[in-house]
C-alpha cells in the first residue's frame, strides 16, 4: 500500500481559514439582516394592529360623506384621510388588500361617529348606508303632538297639521286589532326612527303604526283575554299610566289603582285624560294647568265625571306600560298622589280616603313654600 501526504504551504493554509471564516461571517451577517427584517415586519405589524383598532376622533360625525359608486379603494380611502375619518391609509389599504375585501365595500352615503377606528369605518362601509332622517315620538305624546313634531321637518314643511291629522283618521291598518277605532291615538308607537329622505309623511305615520301592531303577539292577546280586556282598552289604560307614572317601577302600581277604581266602579279621576278632552274641545291653553271649565267639560274622556275608561287611548304608550296594563301589581290602593320628599316624580299610594286627603294637603303645603 502506498501512501501519499499531502502537504499545504502557509498561504494555503491562511486561504482556507480565511474562507470559512468568510462563510461564517456571512452566515451571521444574513441571519443578523433576517432577523432585522423580521423584527421590523413584527414592528410594523403590530403598529399597523394598533392603528387598525385605535379610534380616531374627528368633527364630520353629524355628516355626511358619500362614496360615489365605481370608487376605488385607494379613492374610498384616501377619501376617508383627507376628511379627518382615519389618520393613515396604508394600515386600512394594506388590510383590505391583504383580505380581498375591496369587492367589499359599497357606495353610499354614510355617516361616521366620533370616535372610530378604521375597523368599524370598514365595517360601516361593507354594510352600506344611506342618507337618512331621524324622527323621535315621545312616550305619551298625542296624535296632535307627533303631528306637530312631523311639519316641523324640513321635507314636510309643506303639509299642513289638518293634512297629517286627516291621514291618522284612516284605520284600515289597525281594524284586525281595533274595529272600534276612529283615528291612530294609541297606535303610534313612540321610538326613535330612522327614514330615507324621500319617505313621505303617510310612510312614516305607517311605519309608527307597524311597530305598535307588533306589540299584539298571540301571548299579548291571550293575556288581554284573560283580564278580560279589549286591545283597546289595553292601550287605553296604558296611556292613562304613560302619562301618570315617572317612573317605571310605578306603572304597574298605578294600573292595579286603575283596575281597582274600575273594579268598583269607582270615577278614575285622572287629570291627564281631562288634559285630552281639553284638546279635543280645542280649549286646552298648554300652560300645565287644568281650569274648573276643564273639570266640568262634558265629555266622555272626562274620568272625574264619567265612570269606567275613557272611550279610547290618549296617548301612544311605551311598551312598558302597556306591560304594566297587562300585569298590574296586587294591591288594594285607589289613590296615589306625587311625594313631595322626592323630586323624581316618585307618587305615595293609599288604600282610603282619609290618607289620601292628609297626603293632597301634605303636596300642598309643599307647593306653597316653594312659591317665592
Amino acid at each position: 500500500m502506498i501512501t501519499t501526504k499531502v502537504y499545504l504551504c502557509d498561504a494555503q493554509i491562511t486561504c482556507i481559514i480565511i474562507s470559512i471564516i468568510g462563510r461564517t461571517m456571512t452566515r451571521r451577517i444574513l441571519l443578523a439582516v433576517a432577523l432585522f427584517l423580521i423584527l421590523c415586519l413584527a414592528f410594523l405589524a403590530g403598529s399597523g394592529y394598533r392603528n387598525l383598532n385605535k379610534s380616531q376622533a374627528h368633527n364630520k360625525a353629524s355628516e355626511y360623506i358619500t362614496v360615489p359608486k365605481g370608487s376605488s379603494t385607494q379613492e374610498v380611502i384616501s377619501q376617508l384621510r383627507e376628511a379627518g375619518i382615519i389618520e393613515h391609509e396604508l394600515p386600512l389599504l394594506f388590510y383590505i388588500k391583504a383580505r380581498g375585501l375591496s369587492s367589499s365595500i359599497k357606495a353610499g352615503d354614510y355617516r361616521f361617529p366620533s370616535p372610530i377606528s378604521p375597523l368599524q369605518t370598514l365595517e360601516k362601509l361593507q354594510e352600506g348606508q344611506q342618507k337618512t332622517f331621524r324622527f323621535t315620538v315621545i312616550e305619551g305624546w298625542t296624535r296632535w303632538d307627533i303631528t306637530n313634531a312631523l311639519i316641523k321637518l324640513p321635507q314636510f314643511k309643506a303639509n299642513t297639521s289638518e293634512m297629517v291629522l286627516a291621514y291618522m283618521n284612516n284605520t284600515s291598518k289597525i281594524k284586525e286589532i281595533d274595529p272600534q277605532a276612529d283615528n291612530l291615538e294609541g297606535f303610534l308607537y313612540p321610538d326613535t326612527y330612522f327614514f330615507p329622505p324621500e319617505t313621505s309623511f303617510e310612510g312614516v305615520i305607517n311605519t309608527l303604526v307597524n311597530k305598535s301592531k307588533g306589540i299584539w303577539t298571540t301571548e299579548t292577546l291571550a293575556r288581554t283575554r284573560q283580564l278580560g280586556q279589549t286591545p283597546r282598552q289595553i292601550l287605553t289604560i296604558a296611556s292613562l299610566i304613560e302619562t301618570e307614572a315617572k317612573l317605571a317601577e310605578e306603572r304597574p302600581v298605578i294600573a292595579s289603582v286603575i283596575y281597582n277604581r274600575l273594579k268598583i266602579n269607582m270615577t278614575l279621576g285622572i287629570d291627564s285624560s281631562i288634559i285630552y278632552a281639553a284638546k279635543l274641545a280645542g280649549k286646552w291653553k298648554y300652560d300645565g294647568k287644568v281650569y274648573k271649565s276643564d273639570l266640568e267639560r262634558q265629555s266622555p274622556y272626562n274620568t272625574r265625571l264619567n265612570r269606567g275608561l275613557p272611550p279610547g287611548p290618549i296617548a301612544s304608550p311605551s311598551a312598558s306600560s302597556v306591560s304594566a296594563a297587562l300585569n298590574p301589581s296586587k294591591t288594594d290602593y285607589l289613590y296615589y298622589v306625587r311625594n313631595p320628599a322626592r323630586n323624581d316624580g316618585a307618587h305615595n299610594f293609599y288604600n282610603n280616603d282619609r290618607d289620601f286627603t292628609q297626603g293632597v294637603q301634605a303636596l300642598r303645603d309643599w307647593e306653597k313654600r316653594q312659591t317665592p
